[in-house]
Formats: C-alpha cells, sequence, structure tokens
C-alpha cells in the first residue's frame, strides 16, 4: 500500500486541479447537449432522404452517437500527455531523479483526469436523456459494453503513450498527433458508425485499433456485434493491448536513455 500510495496522490492532485476550472465542464458538457441535438437532427434528416438505410435504424444511430459522445468524456484525454511537456520544458530529467516510476506518474496525473470527466458523464446523460430517447440494453450486453469500454480504454492509452514516447528522438509531436487524431475520427467509428463503410473496407478497419477504441464498445451497445461474436472482439482488443504495452516498454527504455541535461 506504501508503494501506491504516492500514486494516488497525483492522482488526487490532478483531480484537484480539474475540478478548479468548473466553468471549462460546464461549457464541456453543454457543448456536448449541443451535439447530442445536432447528430439528432443530422440522422433524422439523413433517414428522411434516405429510406434504403438498413446497417442501423433511425433510433439506433441516434442511440450510437450519444453514447459515443458520452465515451469521448474519457476517451479523449490523453493520458499520458504530460511526458511531452516535461520533454519540452527539460523538467523530466528531475523525475527521474525522484524515487518514482515515471510512467506511473504520468499514468496517475491523466486517471486523476479520466476520474474527474467521468464524474461528468452522469449529469451528461441525465440531460441527454431528456434531449433525446436512447435505447438501454440488457443488463448482460450492458456488462460486456463496459468490459469491452475499458479494454478500448486501455489500448487508447497504450497507443498515445507510444505515440508521446516519440517525443525523446523529436520534441515536437503536435502535427503527428493532429494526424493520428484525424485517423481514430474516421476510422475509429466515434463519428461515422463503420456498419456504413462498404463491406470491403470494413474487413479491414475492424482489426484496427482505431475500431477497438470506440467501434467496438459502441456496436456491442447497439447489438450489431451478437453475443457469439463477444470473445472474438474482446480478444482483439485485448491483443491490441498486447501488442501497444510491448511497444511502450521497448519505446520508454531505448527512450529514456536519450535524456541528457545541459546547463545548469
Amino acid at each position: 500500500m506504501t508503494a501506491v500510495r504516492p500514486y494516488i496522490e497525483f492522482a488526487k492532485v490532478a483531480f484537484s486541479r480539474e475540478a478548479t476550472y468548473r466553468f471549462e465542464v460546464f461549457t464541456s458538457i453543454g457543448s456536448l447537449l449541443v451535439r447530442v441535438y445536432l447528430f439528432r437532427m443530422v440522422w433524422t434528416a439523413l433517414y428522411f432522404h434516405n429510406a434504403g438505410i438498413r446497417a442501423l435504424t433511425l433510433q439506433e444511430a441516434i442511440t450510437y452517437s450519444t453514447v459515443a459522445l458520452l465515451m469521448s468524456l474519457v476517451m479523449d484525454i490523453d493520458q499520458t500527455r504530460l511526458l511531452v511537456s516535461k520533454l519540452e520544458d527539460g523538467s523530466i530529467a528531475t523525475d527521474f531523479m525522484k524515487p518514482i516510476v515515471v510512467p506511473l506518474y504520468f499514468f496517475s496525473d491523466g486517471t486523476g483526469e479520466v476520474v474527474f470527466h467521468a464524474a461528468t458523464i452522469v449529469p451528461s446523460l441525465l440531460l441527454a436523456l431528456l434531449i433525446v430517447h436512447i435505447q438501454v440494453p440488457s443488463p448482460v450486453v450492458l456488462v460486456v459494453f463496459f468490459l469491452s469500454f475499458a479494454l478500448g480504454y486501455f489500448v487508447g492509452l497504450l497507443m498515445n503513450f507510444v505515440l508521446n514516447c516519440i517525443a525523446f528522438w523529436t520534441l515536437e509531436i503536435q502535427a503527428m498527433q493532429l494526424i493520428v487524431t484525424w485517423i481514430t475520427d474516421l476510422l475509429g467509428g466515434e463519428v461515422i458508425p463503420l456498419v456504413f463503410f462498404p463491406p470491403v473496407l470494413q474487413s479491414f478497419i475492424y482489426i484496427l485499433p482505431f475500431a477497438a477504441m470506440y467501434s467496438t464498445p459502441l456496436l456491442i451497445y447497439v447489438g450489431v456485434i451478437t453475443p457469439d461474436e463477444y470473445l472474438r472482439v474482446l480478444l482483439l482488443q485485448a491483443m491490441w493491448i498486447v501488442i501497444f504495452a510491448i511497444a511502450a516498454v521497448f519505446m520508454w527504455r531505448f527512450g529514456s536513455r536519450r535524456v541528457v541535461v545541459q546547463g545548469g
């Protein structure tokens, strides 16, 4: 317990830091509600003028977009971005001299942010229910959805960590992060359900890590992924966690050896 206490304190500090910016929180919730309403209007208009859409019903599409927006409150947080800022100002050198595991420090700091933003999901969900009626699946499906959500979260966390470790060699990765964000938005299924893509592309996109983050839990929620497919898709998500975890270990091990202190 003593070994993990510093990291719990780091998370508490990050939680308190995020809670300081209350106006930003209210703005974020308000922005999410506006997007929920706009997505409802867009999907309604699209289905009204395209009766041939069969991949999802109108209600499933609205539910999909609403749950995706709620998930984004947690999924869009880059828990390890502190690594890049510390590399840029050189303060990471002092972190290496502290009696802590530096990557766990970054994860703890980010966890405090995630826990705080996860707490905002409850009021956001209640307000969203007042705007649109979303489907609620059976308890069994909800359990599998949250399990898949957790696996997708760790896929995103480790992928961001690997990406941020590139800053050991380049210092600046903003352009690369933008590219990855655009690809994730397109191929992750957050904005456009992947079932709307051509069948030829779907078989390729579903095996990519981007789909493991958003699309898999969302398609479980709306019932497109059926119970007999649960084990296969969950194992695919777990596979990406293992791959990115191995990559993260190597990137950190070799990248941290490049840190040098210049000047006094």
